[in-house]
């Protein structure tokens, strides 16, 4: 099993390879997740790692699936596929560059669970 840790001050050097959020990306996240916690939307979360993406799993309830996640791709294809932001299921809902923007622009009342 792999060991995750959080690195606060890893500035990325040239040549050097990113391989998790960085703190920025991370501050926005967290600062969308407290929102939503206060809403009463968004439960619980988790952090997971592997060699092409890193993602931010959000839950209603911590027995079940992640409701949605926010994924960084560390070997994106094509320049908008950096970050995604999938359903349950795997299916991509939004996809974009910068993760800010990403993040503003999608209406996270609007996503709910379908039963």
């Amino acid at each position: 099993m792999k060991k995750v840790r959080l690195v606060i001050n890893n500035d990325i050097k040239k040549g050097g390879k990113e391989i998790f959020f960085i703190k920025k990306e991370l501050q926005c996240i967290l600062n969308l997740y407290a929102k939503m916690v206060s809403n009463g939307s968004w439960k619980d979360y988790s952090l997971s790692t592997g060699s092409k993406e890193v993602s931010f799993d959000i839950y209603q309830r911590a027995s079940e699936k992640p409701v949605i996640r926010i994924t960084k791709n560390l070997k994106p294809v094509y320049f908008n596929e950096k970050y995604f932001i999938k359903d349950k299921d795997g299916n991509v809902i939004k996809k974009s560059e910068n993760l800010s923007n990403l993040i503003k622009k999608t209406s996270w009342n609007k996503l709910r669970l379908v039963k």
